[in-house]
């Protein structure tokens, strides 16, 4: 399908799928299809509520039948604006189909997800009523249609009768779509908004992320979790695919100031959103998992120093601030505050990163990681010992030192509810907002440290470190520099574990085990999210201990989900899922200009 060029400027034509379809029927089908699929959820899809959801009911969706009802409208709105439907434009800046693929494969997923799952659990799928039925036929023929649509439209350089598109498979198609390194074309210029519309976008953004986010976490089964990652993956990968990402980063990046201060709100927000303690208590965590990968990506991502035993510099930093925080358990009897407890927890990391680092940064590669990984084992068997029978007493052994008291800030204690303006803040809510706020400290920390003359010769040092060293850096000094900002971050991380926790125990500063932090699934989240940016440790420590938290069938095979997921991701996108520009760069070639010879 070709426009003849107006004023000699060049034509424009879409890539034809293989299917014979008119490009009028596809995306009638496609629409039709998906309209269909939502219609679908209003119908009982079984007829026993022993699946968790109660998807008995005709003419109210519950449980994963909201999930799909979601992607097919989703589905339905980026048919309807890929075709330029006034009023949706907005929803697909970049032009073309592949965000409906991609809509219109999640829609797929998940409700066949669902049926699947009622099957295996209630013995067939004889348990499956006529709407479960239909669901699965408008969700496919919703997929197939997708198919036939053109996924982009391309300029062409040269006069359109004798420059004519590839023909591409259906299958191409999907693989096109899906394929790493796959980013659409750049957006045409957004229609200038007033500053204050801007402004309410971003707002906007970040209470959807707030509701999406809250969602997810409060999903109360574990089949209603698996389907909204499945949605919520999809959905992401075809924002980015109609070019909404890329509008967004340029507003944020328009009003830096205004987006830092907004996405700090919402995530203050949270806590006030739960009944429970329950769900708190997993952001916690996270927030102390990401903020640990944060002090991780220091090492890894910008110096490039493979550590494996990372984990023992928070284990460090938890028993000092133990030891010096009031336990009954401690040796030494003593009660520091808060502040004094935290910086002294900081310090001796420090001290143990200099003291590790010293001697042993000096080798490369599989070395280092061997000697890192042997630092871990001897501090974990180093606490076990210091029980006052193998060793002197100090950290009480296996038992570790457990009764830590609550944090008490200006007379403010962490461990009791507190009314604040007619909004109660529970004992987890209360260290959640202290350890957000220690998760800024460290973003800033690290943001500052990434952008400054030592953090690019460390990105030197990561990328040739004999070349740095010709060019005049100090390696061994700036990696131990490294090494010890890390350490301190972690330790800082520690001490509020120790009290989030009320104990320190050997068994949580291993290299793998069955409860994240860990090294091997601190190292996995700074690869996963994408080493090098701030966001990425974020989101693969949250991804992480998320998973396992929310699906308790994995936790007796992390280890083997966990290898699988980087097995994939190896192949599939090895720069991470947010990744840096520079890295991405690397790992995937420009895609040549139309026309080019190859």
């Amino acid at each position: 399908m070709t426009q003849e060029p107006a004023n000699n400027q060049p034509a424009t034509t879409e890539t034809t799928p293989l299917i014979p379809f008119p490009l009028t029927t596809a995306r009638a089908l496609t629409t039709g299809c998906a309209a269909l699929t939502a219609l679908s959820t209003f119908t009982a899809w079984t007829w026993t509520t022993a699946f968790p959801g109660n998807l008995t009911i005709n003419g109210y969706p519950g449980g994963l039948q909201l999930l799909t009802l979601t992607g097919a409208l989703l589905t339905l709105l980026h048919t309807l604006a890929a075709r330029g439907t006034p009023g949706l434009r907005w929803l697909n800046p970049a032009g073309g189909n592949r965000a409906t693929l991609l809509l219109a494969t999640g829609t797929l997923a998940t409700t066949w997800y669902t049926l699947i799952a009622i099957a295996v659990q209630l013995g067939g799928i004889v348990n499956l009523e006529p709407g479960g039925y239909l669901a699965a036929i408008t969700s496919l023929l919703t997929l197939l249609s997708a198919l036939a649509l053109p996924l982009e439209r391309r300029t062409l350089t040269s006069h359109p009768d004798t420059d004519t598109p590839a023909t591409p498979t259906l299958l191409h198609n999907l693989l096109r779509t899906l394929r790493p390194g796959t980013t659409p074309h750049p957006p045409p210029p957004a229609r200038p908004l007033p500053p204050w519309a801007e402004i309410l976008v971003i707002a906007a953004v970040f209470a959807l992320a707030l509701g999406v986010t809250t969602y997810g976490i409060g999903t109360s089964y574990g089949e209603l979790f698996t389907g909204f990652l499945l949605l919520t993956g999809f959905t992401a990968a075809a924002l980015h695919q109609a070019g909404l990402t890329a509008r967004l980063t340029q507003l944020t990046a328009k009003h830096r100031n205004i987006t830092i201060a907004t996405a700090f709100i919402a995530a203050a927000v949270f806590p006030f959103t739960q009944d429970t303690d329950e769900y708190t208590l997993i952001i916690v965590n996270i927030l102390i998992f990401a903020t640990v990968a944060l002090g991780l990506n220091v090492v890894v991502g910008l110096a490039g120093l493979l550590d494996l035993g990372y984990v023992a510099f928070l284990g460090v930093g938890a028993y000092t601030a133990a030891l010096v925080s009031g336990s009954t358990a401690s040796v030494f009897h003593i009660h520091f505050p808060f502040w004094a407890a935290a910086l002294t927890g900081a310090a001796a990391s420090l001290i143990f990163g200099v003291i590790i680092g010293a001697p042993t940064l000096r080798l490369r590669g599989d070395y280092l990681a061997i000697v890192t990984l042997g630092f871990g084992e001897i501090f974990r068997i180093t606490v076990n010992n210091l029980d006052g029978h193998s060793g002197p007493s100090l950290t009480n052994g296996p038992n570790g030192i457990p009764n830590i008291p609550d944090l008490v800030l200006f007379g403010y204690n962490f461990g009791d509810s507190h009314t604040l303006g007619g909004l109660t803040l529970n004992a987890y809510a209360n260290y959640y907002l202290l350890m957000l706020l220690f998760t800024v400290i460290v973003v800033l920390v690290f943001s500052r440290a990434s952008n400054s003359r030592i953090g690019r010769a460390w990105i030197a040092i990561r990328e040739d470190e004999t070349a740095a060293t010709a060019m005049g850096i100090n390696g061994f000094r700036l990696k131990l520099l490294a090494f010890a900002l890390g350490a301190c971050l972690a330790g800082l991380a520690g001490t509020v574990q120790a009290h989030v926790i009320h104990t320190a125990v050997p068994e949580s500063y291993v290299f793998a085990g069955p409860v994240p932090p860990n090294s091997a699934f601190l190292l996995a989240a700074v690869i996963l999210g994408g080493m090098g940016t701030i966001t990425g440790p974020l989101l693969g420590a949250a991804l992480l201990y998320l998973i396992p938290a929310k699906l308790q069938f994995l936790q007796d095979y992390q280890l083997l989900a966990f290898g699988a997921a980087l097995i994939l991701l190896m192949r599939l996108r090895p720069e991470g899922i947010i990744p840096n520009r520079r890295r991405q760069l690397e790992f995937h070639e420009p895609a040549p200009a139309e026309g080019a010879t190859p």
